[in-house]
């Protein structure tokens, strides 16, 4: 799959199957991700890549945050396909993937190389949905865990020298989600040409 495909075809999956993931996979999918741009080439980000019981404990506090978030739930089309129970149910388990990678970047009080290092880890977890929808995987982008960010650093003994940038659940995904609208598909809005 070239990379205009892979580009189009990345979708946010909520529901895997149970079949493991290989650890030749999981380490092509890093590579890429770990090829990505950097500022001054610092390359400062490293992955966590969770499996087993680990991945139901940030289960129990990703669901805890999602029951809560969704009281007032608006099913709007822009939210996807998921139900309220759907959507509780997939943090409960991150939709029953095998694996989990937790995106970290190095901690600093710099503001400059803060954003430096959100931008530039930003840009390998690009990478790393690219590499995992080229490869036939589902993975979905989130930062809602990160809302009891205290649980997840316990959980995983993160020091706290790194900043929890992402994290994606990763597997082969259970059906193929629906295309979602894009809200400018043909740029109008989003591209002004400057000369």
């Amino acid at each position: 799959m070239d990379v205009f495909e892979a580009i189009h075809r990345r979708r946010a999956v909520r529901r895997y199957s149970p079949d493991p993931v290989g650890r030749e996979d999981v380490h092509t999918i890093l590579d890429a991700a770990n090829w990505a741009p950097s500022a001054m080439n610092r390359q400062q980000w490293e992955f966590l890549v969770v499996t087993g019981t680990k991945i139901r404990e940030m289960g129990e506090s990703y669901q805890a945050i999602i029951e809560e978030y969704t009281k007032n739930w608006d099913p709007s089309p822009l939210r996807g396909s998921l139900s309220r129970e759907e959507f509780i149910r997939f943090a409960g388990s991150y939709g029953g993937a095998p694996v989990v990678i937790v995106l970290l970047t190095e901690m600093t009080d710099s503001r400059d190389l803060y954003k430096a290092n959100l931008e530039s880890a930003s840009a390998a977890m690009e990478n790393l949905l690219l590499a995992a929808t080229a490869l036939g995987l589902g993975t979905c982008w989130m930062t809602g865990p990160l809302r009891d960010e205290k649980a997840v650093r316990e959980i995983l003994a993160i020091p706290d020298d790194r900043e929890i940038v992402a994290v994606t659940p990763l597997g082969y995904p259970e059906g193929t989600p629906n295309d979602q609208p894009r809200l400018d598909p043909g740029l109008e809005r989003k591209v002004r040409w400057v000369e």
